[in-house]
């Protein structure tokens, strides 16, 4: 999953109301011109998700609290943050239908860029799992299920009426996850050598690495192996992300932090 946080948006914390579970989610597409310069440029993508935050929150009519959408998914295959986890979506037509499904746009609509990349379809696909792992159903649907709409476009509604299935996939089956202990991540965190190049004392290190560049909090370059500085900054964001504060939040592994990561990214975790 490659996902684009709110805070690298520079975006404060949602206002939208809170909502821990819902009967599952809901594909949307923006429903207007979309420029096919989208597809060679990232960064007009991070352009078009702030521009929508920005006619959203100023329209007087439905008097957004935030960016409709709880994420956004692009041509290249990011996961753009919006409302985000446990937050009451805006975009499915009234308060019923907005407590039933969270929702995820692809940034495509019916003029210009029409058609979902597979890597826009997977990013969606993350953006589903990420939200089932956090209180949404098994339900997927298009936005016009349940209200008078075009939306999302006959290319994502026809995905989404196949199940949504991820873009090139085939069913496997999984091999083991790995397992981190606790204690010797511990020990890495605080011995571990910043200079690069010199032993890892931990193998499994790494595998928390990934796991926290895949939530945007570190650097694809200091995922190494070495539990250093970079590594200690990033893990104690992931500890604020989970709620923890002060010495709690100090980017020291902890069991309850650890496993949350550990669910959200496939290993598993041992005292």
């Amino acid at each position: 999953m490659k996902l684009v946080t709110r805070a690298q948006l520079g975006w404060p914390a949602s206002a939208a109301p809170t909502q821990e579970s819902t009967k599952g989610v809901k594909v949307h597409y923006e429903g207007t011109s979309v420029s096919v310069e989208l597809l060679d440029d990232h960064d007009l993508c991070i352009a078009e998700w702030k521009s929508i935050r920005v006619s959203h929150l100023a329209n007087k009519v439905e008097n957004y609290s935030d960016i409709a959408y709880n994420y956004g998914a692009c041509p290249h295959g990011r996961l753009l943050e919006g409302r985000g986890l446990g937050k009451r979506t805006g975009a499915n037509g009234n308060q019923p239908l907005n407590r039933a499904h969270y929702a995820i746009v692809g940034l495509v609509g019916d003029k210009g860029l029409i058609k979902p990349t597979d890597a826009m379809l997977g990013a969606i696909r993350d953006g589903i799992e990420l939200l089932r792992r956090h209180g949404a159903g098994n339900e997927i649907k298009g936005h016009r299920d349940g209200l008078a709409t075009a939306c999302p476009g006959e290319h994502l509604y026809a995905w989404v009426q196949k199940g949504a299935p991820r873009p090139g996939g085939s069913p496997t089956v999984p091999g083991p996850r790995p397992v981190i202990d606790v204690s010797r991540l511990v020990a890495a965190a605080l011995h571990d050598p910043a200079e690069a190049g010199t032993p890892v004392s931990y193998a499994g290190v790494k595998t928390v690495e990934k796991a926290l560049v895949a939530e945007g909090l570190l650097e694809t370059k200091y995922a190494d192996g070495h539990f250093g500085g970079a590594t200690v900054k990033a893990y104690s964001a992931w500890q604020h992300r989970c709620g923890f504060t002060g010495a709690d939040a100090n980017g020291i592994p902890g069991q309850a932090s650890l496993e949350e990561l550990g669910r959200e990214h496939g290993f598993d975790v041992q005292p």
